[in-house]
């Protein structure tokens, strides 16, 4: 068993969508948040830059004390995760392996896949998946303008559901089973998503995939917490002056104390 917390990051307020589903997941488990708002946005970046943040991210995250770190950033997963994930002594899980994993039972013949452009060009989710299911139909759209809007609070607006209705053209034309969000800034649109695309495409969201797949792993592990207080929640940003507390305490509902992270790039 260990008591130590579990360490996520992302470029901005998107991994919130992913920490909330955590907290459902593993409700005794302590938890630090670290937002890279002086980086943001991660998805028009080179892969080596990427990597260079990925990785002192991480590092900040584990002199904290974590027990593993979470890349709750599509992005950083996409590109560095495979540059980093064998460096360090705790376990860092990204988003893209728990939601293919979890696609693979059911097997889908259609998946779409919403993500930035940089993930998109990376091809990092269309190879994962067809190593698993080499017969599904895959169909991507660039998104570059979702994870800016979110982080401005724009979700709900009129140039959210204008914006939505653009990038999921290419999803009405060829109808898909199941549409990934590879963003984790996309949950926050889901509501307009879903409003376009019907019923008839499941959307998936990866924080939800993640969840099920840490509480698994911590069992397996044997790295569960065994402690009875009430878990503690740390939120850490690289720059304070952002909107990232307004749109915080609208994800989460309540109101958060956040700290400011010294990480030298």
């Amino acid at each position: 068993m260990d008591n130590r917390p579990i360490g996520i990051f992302d470029s901005g307020v998107g991994g919130l969508t992913v920490f909330s589903e955590l907290i459902k997941a593993l409700p005794n488990e302590d938890m630090i948040y670290l937002g890279d708002t002086k980086q943001f946005p991660y998805g028009n970046k080179s892969k080596d830059t990427i990597i260079e943040l990925t990785k002192k991210n991480t590092e900040f995250l584990i002199n904290k004390g974590v027990k593993a770190v979470v890349i709750a950033c599509g992005t950083a997963t996409s590109q560095a995760l495979d540059s980093v994930y064998e460096l360090y002594d705790v376990p860092v899980i990204g988003i893209i392996e728990p939601t293919v994993l979890s696609l693979n039972k059911e097997k889908p013949k259609t998946i779409g896949i919403m993500a930035t452009t940089g993930t998109i060009r990376s091809k990092t989710w269309q190879l994962e998946i067809k190593k698993l299911m080499p017969d599904a139909e895959i169909i991507s759209q660039a998104c570059p303008l979702l994870a800016q809007m979110a982080e401005e609070g724009w979700t709900e607006n009129d140039v959210a559901r204008l914006t939505i209705k653009e990038y999921v053209k290419a999803f009405k034309s060829k109808p898909v089973e199941k549409l990934i969000l590879g963003c984790t800034h996309y949950p926050l649109f889901k509501k307009l998503i879903e409003e376009e695309l019907g019923t008839n495409t499941e959307i998936i969201d990866t924080g939800k995939k993640v969840g099920s797949y840490l509480e698994t792993y911590l069992k397996e592990t044997k790295r569960e917490t065994v402690k009875k207080t009430k878990p503690v929640y740390e939120f850490y940003l690289t720059d304070m002056e952002s909107q990232f507390l307004k749109v915080a305490n609208n994800i989460l509902q309540e109101e958060i104390q956040i700290k400011k992270a010294k990480i030298r790039i």
